[in-house]
């Protein structure tokens, strides 16, 4: 295969004592391409509403922030980070599951379980719509819809892998692209809604969607057949009834690995930083004079640059190295929070103001180009790093860590930001910016010791 990485060869051969696996991931020739196809098309529409929807809160945020400064309404008086807490539940929760969705994929199929999330998905939202106070949203729209997105997230992410091998990059870049473009297409559609049909509609609306369209691209995901097989062996022992209760665990080899370890670090680190400015583009851009349209398209702007880029860093990561791009695109996205959001807040004055302005957009573009890679671009090293047969254990336990990082990060940096009302100048995201600047850095540093433990021992590469 040349410069191509070969499974069989890198399988585990780095963890002491590890035996080679005899399983090889699929290649691109074993099947026909209508399968493939099919695969990364119904990905494509699970990650276009799942994710799309969570990532579009940031509507949702400016809205309650405004409700929140209104008398007689579910928000009143709440602060931003309790406003926060809403989606940062979704979020975590969306990867704090995945051990069990993992699991449960291999216990019951990827098919049942995605259909599960999708209805769980659905009827979030709907019973979301007639909520009354904070915490009936945080218990809906936050916990509900976290592990609806969960359930339909994580077997989607972990089934491409397996039917991809050289391409293994791209395929995910184009899955995961799907959320980009659900997120150009929800904030301005969901906006509209509110505006015209009231936010309880919006919400039974979405609920109604996303219920039928997860549902449908979750029957055409399952495993590829070599891999079905190695999974059908490793769960001969459980039985389906009560198979479920049975927490998965790690290889205590593989978890004791610094590679594991290096990876789980920069998965926390980086989830901590990468959901704050999602959440507040909408809120901070109305710092700057933009209307509740206009701050909306914010969102929708980060997520037209996501979707070109998740493509073409996919297609590179598989040409020059798929932790070189994890490890470049960290960087980068470190280096935009750095370079344009934190200096966006201090323009004040009519020329500074357009000054400020421009920092933000090029900032929402590059943070959508480069930030959101890392979501397709660690599963998609897991198989060279760990092998394909902890792929599954492993690929469930870095996402906990990542819902646990989101879980804790994110509120943080929210807790940093005035409670709604008290400023609106954008210089109150000051500290904000900086503590996800200071975790992206962080993160980088934690991808270039992974670079660093997947080639000990063996001749120097530049390409891994």
């Amino acid at each position: 295969m040349g410069d191509d990485i070969e499974i069989a060869r890198i399988d585990t051969h780095a963890l002491p004592g590890e035996p080679q696996a005899p399983l090889q991931a699929s290649t691109e020739q074993d099947h026909p391409t209508w399968h493939y196809a099919r695969v990364v098309i119904a990905g494509f529409l699970v990650m276009s509403t799942t994710c799309a929807f969570i990532f579009s809160y940031g509507v949702y945020q400016s809205l309650y922030e405004e409700m929140a400064r209104v008398d007689d309404t579910p928000f009143t008086g709440s602060s931003t980070a309790l406003i926060n807490l809403v989606g940062i539940l979704a979020i975590a929760l969306m990867s704090m599951g995945g051990p069990f969705a993992m699991h449960w994929a291999k216990i019951y199929s990827p098919q049942a379980v995605i259909v599960a999330g999708g209805w769980v998905f659905g009827i979030a939202y709907i019973l979301s719509s007639f909520g009354k106070a904070l915490w009936h949203f945080a218990l809906t729209q936050g916990v509900l819809l976290g592990i609806g997105t969960c359930l339909a997230y994580v077997p989607t992410m972990s089934v491409a892998p397996t039917w991809f091998d050289k391409r293994r990059g791209l395929a995910m870049g184009v899955i995961i692209s799907g959320s980009a473009v659900g997120g150009m297409i929800w904030p301005p559609a969901l906006r509209a809604m509110i505006t015209n049909l009231g936010f309880r509609n919006a919400l039974r609306i979405s609920g109604c969607i996303s219920l039928v369209l997860v549902s449908v691209a979750g029957y055409a995901l399952r495993w590829e057949p070599k891999f079905e097989e190695q999974v059908r062996i490793q769960t001969q022992g459980l039985r389906r009834r009560s198979g479920w209760m049975k927490a998965p665990v790690v290889n205590y080899r593989v978890a004791r690995s610094k590679r594991f370890l290096a990876q789980g670090l920069g998965c926390f680190l980086q989830s901590a930083g990468y959901s704050t400015p999602l959440f507040f583009y909408a809120a901070y851009a109305s710092t700057l004079g933009y209307n509740a349209t206009t701050a909306a398209n914010f969102i929708t702007l980060n997520n037209a640059s996501n979707f070109v880029s998740r493509i073409v860093i996919g297609y590179c990561a598989d040409r020059y190295g798929r932790i070189n791009a994890l490890v470049a695109t960290t960087l980068l996205s470190a280096v935009a929070v750095f370079a344009f959001w934190i200096p966006s807040m201090f323009h004040t004055g009519e020329v500074s103001k357009a000054s400020g302005d421009g920092l933000f957009i090029v900032f929402t573009i590059l943070y959508g180009a480069f930030a959101s890679a890392y979501i397709s671009l660690f599963p998609a090293s897991l198989i060279e790093l760990f092998g394909v047969q902890h792929f599954t254990s492993v690929n469930g336990a870095l996402y906990l860590i990542r819902g646990v990082g989101a879980l804790i990060g994110t509120p943080l940096t929210g807790m940093l930001i005035p409670k709604s009302g008290a400023l609106t100048s954008s210089y109150i995201y000051e500290r904000a910016g900086i503590v996800t600047g200071v975790l992206l850095t962080a993160a980088t540093l934690a991808c270039l010791w992974v670079r660093i433990e997947a080639t000990l021992g063996q001749a120097w590469k530049w390409r891994v």
